[in-house]
């Protein structure tokens, strides 16, 4: 009799416990083979409530948004069957390759006619339905004359008959080796591949067969073969559509998460409701790169330490700094980073230079607080 191990006898009454205090853990996805196991045998279990279905939910709820969601390859694409009709269809032939001929034979006026009289034989054996026995008259006719495309796609033809279709796939690339145009080689191999169920293939060479030289053989075969074929380059161009779909949303997701990532590191490097004092071009540039990253209004002023409008003005700066938050406030002694004034041609202080987006929209020259205002608010809506 079965024994299970003591201690795995523990751990197995001590999750029934759990699931006693708490039954909505049977409805855990890992634990998904139990319940099924238990239900077959007659078990019954508390409704899943919502909050026990994972994700999903959590992001209906609101709780998740598309952009804070990890990218996960968890929702892979999983491909519905085909409806094929594979009637006819057989497992592959694992036989010894059939014998071939030696292209470097010579083939001589006699050898030539033996091959036909073996060829002659094999369809006289074709007609009463001996078909190992024509099998055996056309291999010895290729071993006479293996430059001969017709032989190769005629024992193909029997091995067709005999539902060997790797056989006669082979005989078919050999007679298309010879001869390119060989319309009963392409023949031959549509319909040994159609045998095997390779639709699409099957149809690419009974077309061309048909373009070549087309009998009633080839039509009733395209028959079968062309709906199987069609559906499955419907599937496919459905799954490949589905897959783009989703490789794009994928990449969607990415450049908005990179997005906010780059926000996100932008506004830490500025200050809200608070001036920035800057002492270099080195220190500016990056100020401006952040605000412009955030859509934000920047304001800088330059200003001087013996200028006495600055000192007036400077309070109302710093007042507007703590009123508009989504505005950032930049601060320069022109003694201090005399770089950045050169760069700004800076004539007299206090200025103020309105930035948007990298751009100068605006301007105000002198301590005038009114002017200042007015432009913040203009500007920062």
């Amino acid at each position: 009799m079965f024994q299970m191990d003591a201690a795995k006898v523990t751990e197995l009454k001590h999750f029934i416990d759990q699931c006693k205090a708490n039954p909505s853990i049977i409805h855990t996805p890992s634990l998904a083979f139990f319940k099924t196991y238990l239900q077959s045998l007659g078990a019954r279990f508390p409704p899943e409530t919502k909050s026990e279905k994972g994700d999903i939910d959590m992001a209906d709820s609101g709780e998740y948004s598309d952009s804070k969601r990890p990218i996960e390859d968890d929702d892979e694409i999983v491909e519905s069957d085909i409806d094929l009709d594979n009637t006819d269809v057989v497992e592959p032939d694992n036989h010894p390759p059939q014998k071939m001929g030696d292209p470097a034979v010579e083939v001589t006026e006699e050898k030539r006619d033996a091959a036909k009289t073996e060829k002659s034989k094999a369809m006289d054996a074709i007609s009463e339905g001996k078909l190992e026995e024509a099998i055996d008259h056309l291999t010895e006719a290729i071993t006479l004359n293996p430059t001969s495309a017709i032989l190769y796609a005629t024992r193909g033809s029997v091995f067709v008959k005999l539902k060997k279709p790797l056989a006669a796939i082979r005989d078919a690339d050999a007679a298309l080796a010879i001869n390119l145009n060989s319309a009963k080689g392409y023949k031959v191999r549509g319909m040994a591949r159609a045998i095997l169920g390779q639709w699409e293939q099957a149809a690419t060479d009974l077309h061309e067969a048909s373009k070549l030289d087309y009998d009633d053989e080839i039509g009733l075969v395209l028959k079968k073969v062309e709906p199987n074929a069609r559906k499955i380059e419907e599937h496919r161009r459905k799954y490949e559509r589905l897959r783009k779909e989703r490789e794009l949303k994928k990449a969607e997701l990415e450049r908005k998460q990179q997005a906010e990532a780059q926000e996100r590191e932008a506004l830490s490097a500025l200050k809200e409701g608070q001036v920035i004092g800057i002492h270099s071009a080195k220190e500016l540039d990056p100020k401006l790169n952040a605000a412009s990253k955030t859509s934000r209004l920047a304001i800088l002023y330059f200003t001087a330490s013996w200028c006495g409008p600055c000192r007036m003005i400077a309070p109302i700066f710093t007042s507007l700094a703590a009123k508009y938050l989504k505005v950032v406030f930049l601060k320069v002694d022109i003694d201090e980073a005399r770089d950045v004034a050169a760069r700004w041609n800076i004539s007299s202080v206090p200025t103020f230079y309105f930035i948007k987006n990298g751009k100068e929209i605006d301007k105000v020259v002198g301590a005038d607080k009114n002017e200042l205002e007015r432009k913040v608010k203009q500007h920062s809506g």
